[in-house]
């Protein structure tokens, strides 16, 4: 038997509400172009790779069958594709003429002067119906026509999946309207790489803080097998924050005096072999939602970026590719905006 829970509202002044891994909003370009962003930020270290990933390109497909030949293609959703490193590009752009030749297909590809940024991703795709579209390879969904002027309740289902692992989501919805949904329209994948899944609006995204302390302070914390030890090395009090019984550490940090006490941390875990977690962090946005998740008995939290709010939660089945679809009335009005857990049995 499904149970319901109201894990919060939203804000999305925009109109346009994005789908996305909350781990990986560090990688968010806004309205840059992403070839600003570090590699690094992406796990990209290699000093020619990362070269070859900031020359990347994006290529729109063009011609009287783009949807047709973009669709069958397969590598990415939607009609652009986006984000390929340089040293693909030539190779790209022959496989797509050899394929459009094979299927009888009138496209072609013409590459961007620039990279689009990542909210005009959203908001293009979300003014051409909505549907999926990738950031740095992982795939996010975006869908417009929210609401501006009213906060939207975010539901979520929960039921017994069947493996003895404990009650999971089957859903989490954003709820537009009341009436009953006649129909859906899948919008793409959502990809999780960090066990959360945030529903935010476009533009607040391009304020998103992910590694920035908004008040110049920091946490530490730590735990673990050999944590007790440490804390006695390191004179540790209980870190004191909900939901992390048993967890050392300091709250409230100077960013400097936290940096030096993670290190230090770190550097002694290293040199004796103890077994041991060690969590840097920042007073960042990142930081304000899993405050409010590790607290939460639905493990969900929410920030405000302007006039917008964000929600994050947990997905309670850790990583994979979740579908995002749009629910419809019989009027073809959007009733819910859904992501689903087909792991679930109901």
């Amino acid at each position: 038997m499904e149970e319901g829970f109201r894990l919060g509202e939203i804000r999305c002044p925009s109109g346009t509400l994005v789908v996305i891994d909350g781990g990986h909003l560090g990688t968010w370009s806004g309205e840059t172009s992403p070839a600003e962003i570090d590699p690094a930020l992406f796990g990209v270290d290699d000093a020619e790779t990362a070269a070859d990933v900031l020359a990347s390109v994006d290529f729109a497909v063009v011609g009287p069958d783009a949807s047709e030949a973009a669709r069958s293609f397969g590598r990415q959703p939607g009609a652009m594709f986006h984000d390929v490193p340089a040293s693909r590009a030539a190779g790209l752009g022959t496989m797509f003429e050899d394929h459009c030749r094979a299927s009888g297909l009138d496209a072609r590809l013409e590459a961007l002067p620039s990279r689009e940024p990542h909210a005009r991703r959203a908001h293009r795709t979300a003014s051409e119906g909505g549907g999926g579209f990738l950031v740095f390879g992982v795939p996010v969904v975006a869908v417009g026509g929210m609401p501006c002027d009213r906060d939207l309740p975010v539901l979520a289902s929960r039921v017994e999946p069947g493996d003895g692992t404990g009650r999971r989501w089957s859903e989490i919805r954003v709820q537009l309207g009341e009436g009953p949904v006649e129909s859906s329209v899948p919008l793409g994948d959502v990809g999780v790489d960090w066990a959360r899944v945030l529903f935010g609006d476009a533009d607040a995204l391009g304020a998103w803080q992910h590694d920035e302390a908004a008040d110049g302070l920091a946490d530490v914390a730590f735990w673990g097998a050999d944590a007790e030890e440490a804390a006695v090395v390191f004179r540790a009090p209980e870190l004191g924050e909900p939901g992390e019984e048993g967890v050392r550490g300091w709250t409230g940090l100077a960013l400097a005096e936290a940096v030096d006490k993670a290190r230090a941390l770190m550097d002694w875990k290293e040199e004796t072999g103890r077994r041991m977690r060690v969590d840097y962090r920042p007073h960042s946005h990142p930081w304000q939602v899993m405050r409010q998740i590790r607290a939460s008995e639905l493990e969900t939290g929410t920030v405000d970026i302007g006039d917008a709010r964000l929600l994050c939660t947990m997905t309670t089945w850790g990583d994979g590719l979740f579908p995002v679809s749009a629910e419809l009335d019989a009027s073809g009005s959007v009733v819910a905006v859904r992501v689903s857990f087909p792991g679930a049995v109901r």
